[in-house]
């Protein structure tokens, strides 16, 4: 008959390892970030679940009973073992991941067209996306590596500029078949303009570099810059491109550029790393691929060092 399993209180029985093993609820509570009243409550809880005393409290201090200190040494090597074993779980499933902060739109238009020749060069390394669009910092995180937009001024990192943020009007050839005429730039405002939330300036910026009026257009927002680009290749509208990333649509025919008036924006997209922990080398072997995309040195390895190891 299979024995049934006992619905073990595992906080509580993690909360008196610890204590048995400094004896005090002070020192437990200093290693746990807790206070020593939860250690003791902790405590409280798995007396009462075995019904037995494993600490004399005393008004100041507290004391392992007999049975305490025999159930202690039964128990807190078993969380030692428990912990190593989940860090050697960790430490395989880290080791060949590089975990990149990248934009969707930068994934989808830029990285993952070229992601198939470092997925051959270095079959061992995965890449790992986390796609959220909110302030860099490595602090408090396990991300590797970044690719952003911005000027270069991210803290505690290094960074290297790939490519200057460069934008124009983009749109399908089916929508400027059914403009009334050519493209015209003093007509835009009449036009259907596409805008992306978190790009909300886009078009004010561009309009303003060029000398165009949109003060009077139709807009239309979306959530993210990836809907809205896929929108102007469905003939939806206008949209402000940012060509370092459409180029493959561009060439490929899927979008057009009717005004060709580019406007840099002051902005680049950096491949951006952390300087208060050491480059692994996988993450190092990543970066350089990155900047050999764009035709820059690699800032790790010398050329011909980067291929398989």
């Amino acid at each position: 008959m299979q024995q049934r399993r006992l619905n073990l209180p595992l906080n509580p029985l993690r909360a008196f390892a610890i204590a048995s093993r400094h004896k005090t609820f002070t020192a437990a509570a200093r290693e746990m970030g807790v206070s020593q009243v939860a250690i003791s409550r902790q405590i409280s809880i798995l007396e009462n679940y075995l019904n037995v005393s494993l600490f004399e409290r005393g008004i100041r201090s507290a004391k392992l009973t007999e049975v305490g200190r025999a159930f202690g040494l039964e128990i807190s090597g078993l969380f030692d073992e428990i912990e190593n074993a989940t860090q050697r779980i960790i430490n395989q499933e880290t080791q060949s991941t590089v975990s990149l902060r990248v934009y969707p739109t930068f994934a989808h238009y830029w990285l993952l067209p070229r992601l198939p020749e470092f997925n051959a060069r270095y079959p061992d390394i995965r890449i790992r996306f986390d796609t959220r669009v909110e302030p860099l910092d490595f602090r408090g995180t396990h991300l590797d590596v970044a690719l952003q937009l911005g000027t270069g001024n991210w803290r505690d990192a290094r960074c290297h500029k790939l490519f200057d943020e460069e934008v124009d009007v983009v749109c399908s050839r089916r929508y400027l078949d059914l403009l009334d005429g050519p493209p015209d730039l003093e007509k835009i405002s009449q036009y259907d303009l596409l805008h992306a939330r978190y790009r909300r300036r886009a078009w004010e910026l561009w309009a303003e570099a060029v000398g165009a009026d949109i003060s009077r257009h139709r807009p239309t927002e979306f959530d993210t810059s990836l809907l809205t680009f896929s929108a102007a290749e469905q003939g939806f509208g206008m949209a402000i491109g940012q060509l370092g990333l459409l180029d493959s649509s561009i060439n490929a025919d899927r979008l057009v550029r009717p005004f060709r008036q580019p406007v840099k924006t002051g902005s680049a997209f950096y491949v951006v790393w952390p300087t208060a922990t050491s480059v692994n080398t996988k993450t190092r072997r990543f970066i350089d691929w990155l900047l050999e995309q764009v035709g820059e040195a690699p800032e790790f390895f010398k050329s011909g060092e980067g291929g398989r190891r």
